[in-house]
């Protein structure tokens, strides 16, 4: 469970989120949608630490992520928006290696994970594979590996079908759709909501660093109206 509790962070002057409060339960499929600038990339860096909060708590799995940070990013997997931020390495195998290895398992233990979250992603025997020679969509499953083979009982995506093509888009949607399925919980960071609401169960907007819609995908698309939300089709 990701739990967030009066979260305020501020840029400067600037007030990036204004006392968020919401629990991310195991197991659940949940989308966090807004314009650019609303709070939604500010608000899941906490989760990991990734950002500390100016006021407010967050905790995973019951303990505050500024007293375990290796806890925090063991059990949230963050997959950034533009992949090639996260990878650390030129290859496929290697790339997805790098975070079970820091973690000081064997050899045997880092081998089972990289297969096993390949072959979560479709990409069983790419391990050889130069990133930079991978189409975008390649190159997403590749980051949703990375985080896989961490083992997250949490798996965040920010903005993870920006520049996909359709088939690509799809392919994507159905990792998610599987890994929901095995109940790791699930959270698409997005403006666009096209596509991602059918397997949600919740749908949270925020605006202006405040979530001002949290309610089940068909009970909150019919409150979207004059929210800078791009709808779905």
């Amino acid at each position: 469970m990701i739990e967030t509790d009066g979260l305020v962070h501020r840029y400067g002057e600037a007030t990036a989120l204004d006392g968020v409060s919401l629990t991310i339960d195991d197991g659940e499929f949940v989308v966090i949608a807004g314009a650019n600038g609303s709070g939604k990339t500010t608000l899941v860096r906490h989760w990991n630490g990734l950002l500390e909060p100016d006021a407010g708590a967050v905790r995973v799995n019951g303990t505050r992520v500024d007293a375990d940070l290796v806890a925090a990013r063991t059990a949230v997997g963050m997959v950034f928006q533009e992949p090639r931020d996260g990878f650390v390495a030129p290859t496929v195998g290697e790339d997805v290696a790098f975070g079970p290895e820091n973690l000081g398992l064997s050899r045997e233990e880092i081998e089972a994970r990289v297969t096993d979250a390949l072959a979560a992603v479709n990409l069983d025997g790419r391990t050889a594979a130069r990133i930079d020679a991978l189409s975008g969509g390649e190159r997403e499953r590749v980051a949703i590996a990375a985080a896989l083979a961490m083992r997250p009982d949490h798996l965040v995506l920010d903005e993870p079908f920006t520049g996909l093509d359709a088939p690509a888009r799809e392919s994507v949607l159905d990792r998610l759709r599987a890994l929901d399925a095995s109940g790791t919980s699930v959270v698409v960071v997005t403006h666009d909501l096209r596509d991602v609401l059918a397997p949600a169960d919740r749908l949270v907007v925020l605006a202006d660093g405040s979530i001002v819609v949290d309610d089940t995908p068909a009970n909150a698309i019919e409150r979207l109206d004059g929210l800078p939300v791009e709808r779905p089709c």
